[in-house]
């Protein structure tokens, strides 16, 4: 999940933002009473829920649970109150489809990932799958376990407000469409078959926007508003013997290195072609030629939003002692939403155990991740990639694509940009405008043609250690200005009321 949101108030947005309020405008209070009273004794049975949740780990790149995680986020939308939810098949991991017809005059579309990034047991402090209760030292009681943040946790945090509703025999104010998909971890690489399904295409051209549940707390309980994520690529390059015609075909002697082609520094020589020779700046061949600098108003918004002292937390937090070109912290967040990148995830050739082993290994491969920023493509980037790799004679080397999208961004007077100002208003959480995450995530799929709908993400709550060791949600928070599990819940109740009541489209 994306780094580099930047959470100051920006003065100027809120103006901006709380302007697409009607005035005199109110939730129903008495609905919204009855509901909010239905979190707090469910309390248990949500956590509960979200504990078997992080126990059916979906791992797309290894085939595991494929069928069945698919056919548990169908039933936790039944659970929740959906009418209808049905499993969309794909030509890989399955999609889930679900309605839920209120009766209200707006629809509200809403997007889950049900699956996670893989784990290694030996590196977590409790095991992944176990969703169990820690301290987490001047913050509260969190959540341990693969997803709790990435995504199953804030994901589940707004089903427990749709079964507050349903508890309280109260409708949403809007009505809902769900879209779920097991594959963003690896790039939603057929997600465009689901959103592509005549029922549900229909279903989000009804809709107002989409929007994503994810914590959206910094440690001093502020909160941000994005209006837009950097798409990727993930890419694998591998190099062989077998395909190169020169080099082994399989692992030989380390000896012969005298007399024979290594396809793993063939390998390390293509890859430093990919970037200059700062280690940073991308040099692909035509790479900047689509990139949109930022405007006026995104570096207002950045510039608003920036603290020294959030810089400095963020960089320990990090374990970062400075920034590329040792930029000061402005500029770093400059460069954060406006930069593409070229980022190695990791290297494989050989021998990698303990000690030595005098091999010439006859493959290498890179893992790769290529962040785009307006107005490049994910297709671009590819056609470039594999361009600047054969023109420097390095066509041989394979290039396979798993996954990846290209850039997303909604408009700020869009009705989901207005509803989440002003629940984060109503709810007294200080918040900002992001004009783009550093992440990603497949919103191009719903901004983009053919749907061209406003996309972002919204939440509350804080937590940590997504795609690594010792992941976690808080669930019960010691800080009165950051939500625990239950404050998650509640105001997704008032973002819905919001989103049924507030101007744009």
């Amino acid at each position: 999940m994306p780094l580099g949101q930047v959470l100051l108030s920006s003065a100027a947005a809120i103006i901006l933002l709380a302007s697409a309020v009607p005035a005199g405008a109110a939730p129903e209070k008495g609905a919204r009473s009855k509901v909010v009273a239905e979190i707090g004794p469910n309390h248990a049975e949500a956590v509960e829920r979200l504990r078997k949740w992080i126990a059916l780990p979906t791992i797309a790149n290894m085939g595991l649970n494929h069928a069945e995680g698919a056919e548990h986020m169908k039933r936790l939308a039944l659970d929740a109150g959906f009418q209808k939810a049905r499993i969309v098949p794909t030509k890989g991991v399955p999609g889930v489809f679900a309605t839920l017809d209120a009766g209200a005059k707006r629809t509200l579309a809403v997007y889950f990932m049900y699956d996670v990034k893989h784990y290694d047991v030996a590196e977590w402090s409790s095991p992944p799958l176990e969703g169990r209760m820690v301290d987490r030292p001047g913050e509260g009681r969190a959540m341990m376990g693969r997803g709790a943040v990435n995504q199953k946790g804030p994901q589940a945090a707004f089903l427990a407000a749709l079964h507050a509703f349903k508890d309280a025999g109260v409708k949403p104010p809007v009505n809902l469409v769900l879209v779920a998909e097991g594959e963003e971890e690896i790039g939603s690489t057929n997600f465009r078959q689901i959103t592509s399904d005549p029922e549900v295409e229909a279903a989000l051209r009804r809709s107002v926007g989409i929007v994503m549940p994810s914590t959206g707390q910094a440690k001093d309980g502020s909160a941000s508003v994005d209006l837009g994520a950097k798409g990727v690529i993930e890419v694998q390059l591998v190099s062989s013997g077998e395909k190169w015609g020169r080099g082994p075909a399989k692992d030989v002697h380390s000896s012969l290195m005298a007399v024979v082609d290594s396809p793993a520094w063939r390998l390390v020589k293509a890859l430093d072609t990919l970037v200059a020779d700062d280690g940073f700046t991308p040099a692909i061949d035509g790479w900047f030629e689509n990139v949109r600098p930022l405007s006026d108003r995104e570096k207002q918004m950045i510039a608003a939003n920036y603290s020294p002292e959030k810089a400095a937390q963020t960089k320990a937090s990090l374990g970062v002692k400075q920034w590329i070109k040792d930029e000061d912290g402005l500029n770093a967040q400059y460069r954060l939403a406006s930069q593409p990148t070229v980022n190695i995830q990791g290297l494989v050739s050989g021998y990698t155990g303990p000690g030595g082993k005098t091999v010439l290994p006859g493959r290498a491969e890179a893992k790769l991740d290529f962040r785009l920023v307006p107005d490049m493509t994910a297709e671009e980037a590819e056609g470039k990639l594999k361009a600047h790799l054969a023109k420097r004679g390095f066509g041989d080397i394979e290039v396979i694509v798993s996954g990846g999208y290209s850039p997303t961004t909604t408009a700020e007077n869009a009705a989901i940009i207005g509803a989440a100002a002003q629940a984060y208003k109503n709810a007294g959480i200080k918040y900002s405008v992001d004009p783009r995450r550093a992440g990603s995530w497949p919103g191009v799929m719903f901004t983009g043609a053919p749907l061209n709908m406003a996309a972002s993400h919204f939440g509350s709550g804080r937590g940590g250690g997504a795609h690594a060791p010792d992941e976690w949600l808080l669930i019960e928070s010691s800080n009165p200005k950051v939500a625990g599990f239950d404050g998650q819940a509640k105001l997704w109740v008032d973002y819905l009321y919001e989103v049924a009541r507030v101007d744009g489209r």
